[in-house]
């Protein structure tokens, strides 16, 4: 498979505070590759920074083969990379279905109501809950609208940041399936999460962050044996 997404020497600095210290990674075309760390690792950094949010201060963001640094993050959006954000950000007091259709800004309008109808297919609550006001939402269903949002790009890459953030383990099961469904479409992925268990058992490969570097790369399998992350990330069980 060829690399679909290419980070290189990746350096952001918030003034003076350095956040990101040369990270390298890559994403191959229909992979789904997880990247782990603690809080003040990075990785939201990370995450804004391949979406054109924050500019990087040096190093390379290659996508399809086309240099993303410096790049508006509308553009980015239009080129097929769509992000869920961290903490859902779900526009409470309009619509599900409102909210769906922001996410379809860059599509031709015409196709808007297909990639809706895909959209409920993967996540049958929206469709129930279509007309209701997204702050009204639980938790959970907040979350499958944000990734329903990102959907409506039609993206080749998904970015998902930490996508069970305070929800109940049954719910995190049910949105990580959901993502395999997603995954099995086609559609590569790359997600940070600090639930290492669930993130490295949907993904081929993972990474760890710490304070601003790549300290680990390997298999998602053999990061899950790994004494190393068992005892920082995945405690017992």
């Amino acid at each position: 498979m060829s690399d679909l997404l290419s980070v290189s020497d990746l350096h952001v600095s918030y003034g003076q505070i350095e956040a990101l210290k040369g990270v390298s990674l890559r994403v191959a075309e229909g992979e789904v590759v997880a990247i782990l760390g603690s809080n003040g690792a990075g990785k939201t950094t990370l995450m804004r920074s391949l979406s054109g949010l924050l500019r990087a201060k040096s190093g390379s963001i290659t996508y399809d083969n086309e240099e993303l640094v410096g790049r508006r993050a509308d553009l980015i959006v239009r080129k097929g990379i769509a992000q869920s954000p961290e903490g859902r950000r779900v526009f409470g007091t309009l619509t599900v279905e409102e909210n769906l259709d922001l996410g379809a800004y860059t599509r031709p309008i015409s196709e808007t109501a297909g990639s809706r109808a895909e959209v409920y297919s993967t996540f049958p609550k929206l469709q129930e809950r279509r007309s209701q006001l997204a702050g009204t939402l639980s938790g959970g269903e907040q979350q499958m609208l944000a990734i329903g949002r990102a959907l409506m790009t039609k993206p080749r890459l998904l970015l998902l940041d930490e996508p069970s953030l305070g929800l109940a383990p049954l719910i995190v099961k049910d949105i990580f399936t959901k993502l395999r469904t997603i995954a099995e479409t086609g559609v590569t992925i790359l997600v940070v999460e600090q639930n290492a268990r669930m993130a490295l058992k949907l993904a081929d490969r993972g990474y760890v962050l710490e304070v601003g570097r790549m300290a680990l790369e390997d298999s998602a399998a053999n990061l899950l044996a790994s004494s190393q992350v068992q005892e920082a990330y995945l405690g017992k069980g």
